[in-house]
């Protein structure tokens, strides 16, 4: 009797160590046997960073919204664990498509592919999947996919993350900052990459071209939104001025979302609530007629 104790005192000692090892938080970094560990230690949660391929200036790379999404969550899942996605480039980009090396693909193929990869990443046992968008131009369209999630039953959730800068990180940015105007490939967003990328950055290039609106909608009122607003305003696809960039902003910016992200991460680990309001939710749509008040 004492020997099948001490048996199960080792199993659950090399078990429990087995879940607190230090794991690779990229999913394309794991083993196969490691992935089903991660899958536990991250308590079925994965991160989906999500940006585009297109022009920041001349000074950054194409890349450059992937880079910095991935980046803040890496650092955000070495927090709170969790699994982190392959790069995602699949996003909204017509508006740049008139710039070299952008790449937009049809609206359609954008969300069956976003779909497919979410319903793969249940098959694999995570239930909670968490968009990190690093586009703007990808912001309608995360939320009209999280909205038609409710389309048909399904047993996982997908959230989306705004990881922001804390208020005290924000002054600290506004004063070190230089200029004012941005958007795009501005001062922050080229300071973000030379700290994740450094290499990448041909910060002697940012002059190169003006980033400056061109407010050429201006004779519209501003409550009108037509799709072709951004080209109007910034036809060369740089919004700001990136020339005083620099890695202390940078990482600053890089830190404080990342910290964000991982309390985020946090709370959608807590999270039981939404699941079991979706599942009601599910049951009550294939019969309406006997859905009871609350």
């Amino acid at each position: 009797m004492k020997s099948l104790f001490v048996v199960i005192l080792i199993f659950l000692f090399s078990f429990s160590t087995l879940l607190s090892q230090k794991l690779p938080v990229g999913w394309e970094e794991l083993t196969s046997s490691d992935f089903a560990l991660a899958v536990k230690q991250s308590e079925g949660v994965c991160v989906i960073p999500m940006g585009v391929i297109e022009k920041h200036g001349q000074q950054l790379p194409l890349g450059t919204d992937v880079y910095i999404a991935r980046e803040i969550s890496r650092r955000a899942a070495e927090k709170e664990y969790c699994i982190v996605y392959p790069y995602y480039f699949v996003g909204q980009i017509f508006e740049a498509q008139q710039q070299p090396g952008t790449i937009a693909y049809s609206p359609e193929l954008l969300y069956k592919l976003l779909d497919e990869t979410c319903k793969e990443i249940s098959r694999n046992g995570i239930k909670k999947i968490i968009l990190v968008n690093g586009h703007g131009g990808n912001s309608a369209f995360l939320q009209y996919f999280c909205q038609t999630q409710l389309a048909t039953p399904r047993d996982y959730v997908v959230y989306i993350a705004s990881a922001s800068t804390s208020p005290e990180v924000q002054r600290r940015i506004t004063e070190l900052r230089k200029t004012t105007i941005g958007g795009h490939g501005d001062e922050v967003e080229t300071s973000s990459v030379m700290a994740v990328r450094p290499d990448l950055v041909k910060l002697d290039r940012a002059t190169s071209e003006s980033g400056v609106s061109l407010n050429r909608l201006s004779n519209l009122p501003s409550s009108l939104y037509t799709g072709i607003w951004w080209y109007a305003q910034y036809p060369n696809h740089y919004a700001g001025d990136a020339k005083d960039a620099n890695v202390t902003i940078g990482e600053l910016v890089i830190e404080s979302r990342s910290q964000s992200l991982s309390e985020l991460i946090k709370a959608v680990k807590a999270d039981q609530t939404a699941i079991r309001l979706q599942n009601e939710f599910f049951k009550e749509s294939q019969e309406p007629l006997n859905t009871k008040v609350k």
